[in-house]
């Protein structure tokens, strides 16, 4: 089933969450361990990131430098027909402008077609670590709302390389959204633009970026409904869980602590005093949620669903 369709279906809000591929040289099993205790949950959905490959230089006998392509995840599109063939649970990979031709993007979506998969993530992606700013394949996207074109174009019928159309593909497109603006845009309402132009060019579902103050996702919902957004909005929540995670993820994510929580963290000594208190302001989180009707809490566990299995257990 689409996303979309679950969500019409549901009476509540749905649990859904979102998982990394594993580290090169670790088999399927790793990926099962993370998902097995989050099952009792039902979620409708599994989100798989995608990791694109990354590039270092060996300096060669010979003083010159050699360009070596690097990758450290396996790849998405069979991690979520594995899932999909042992759970029984639709997976949504994701899929990223960055490092894709064209043609490569309609490769990997007739991939996804075959193995039953309906429903994408559809981003831009982030910079390489060897690029100081995001920069797209020579023949690929740019934007993601490219992308999303792409893919209803598909959904059409309309392929790359065929004058006439072919069997129309059937995918779901989801879209990210910032309830606190994506970092690169002007202002939250320039934002907001690119989002409608998302969601007009073909998304029928927004999952939001990692937030934890409920107030902005309220509002970021109600902006959205002001300019003509009327698809799903899901909120992604994302528990704090290391002393690291104070400082790292407003600076990696572009998100503020409102100040009630960044007070509590102040006062943590351990990790163990952040992954509590990271659990129980979620909790909070989702029952708000979940009271005032979002149609799905969405979770990014990084893998790790300890953290999402006690919230869980206390929402669902």
């Amino acid at each position: 089933m689409q996303v979309t369709e679950h969500i019409d279906a549901a009476k509540s809000s749905l649990f859904s969450f979102e998982i990394l591929p594993p580290l090169k040289g670790k088999s399927i099993q790793s990926i099962y361990d993370g998902i097995d205790p989050l099952m009792e949950f039902e979620p409708k959905f599994v989100n798989v990131t995608y990791h694109r490959e990354e590039y270092l230089y060996k300096e060669k006998g010979n003083g010159l430098l050699e360009k070596v392509s690097i990758r450290k995840r396996p790849g998405t599109v069979g991690i979520c027909a594995a899932i999909m063939n042992k759970y029984n649970v639709d997976a949504v990979p994701h899929l990223i402008c960055g490092g894709f031709s064209k043609e490569e993007t309609e490769n990997a979506l007739i991939d996804l077609q075959f193995l039953g998969i309906d429903n994408v993530l559809a981003l831009r992606g982030d910079p390489i670590k060897t690029e100081s700013s995001f920069r797209p394949d020579p023949n690929g996207h740019s934007y993601a709302v490219e992308l999303i074109q792409q893919i209803s174009n598909m959904n059409e019928g309309e392929y790359m390389m065929d004058d006439i159309k072919l069997e129309p593909t059937n995918f779901c497109i989801g879209a990210a959204g910032y309830p606190e603006k994506h970092f690169e845009a002007m202002n939250l309402q320039t934002d907001l633009l690119r989002l409608k132009r998302k969601v007009d060019a073909g998304a029928s579902y927004v999952v939001t970026q990692m937030f934890f103050d409920n107030k902005k996702y309220f509002d970021f919902v109600k902006s959205c409904r002001n300019i003509g957004i009327k698809v799903p909005i899901i909120p992604g929540l994302k528990p704090i869980r290391t002393l690291n995670h104070i400082s790292f993820l407003p600076k990696f994510f572009h998100i503020d602590y409102p100040e009630e929580l960044s007070t509590e963290l102040l006062k943590c000594k351990s990790n163990s005093d952040v992954e509590e208190l990271g659990i129980e302001w979620s909790i909070q989180q989702s029952k708000e949620l979940v009271k005032e009707g979002a149609p799905c809490i969405h979770y990014y566990t990084m893998s790790n669903s300890d953290a999402v299995k006690s919230i869980a257990s206390q929402i669902f």
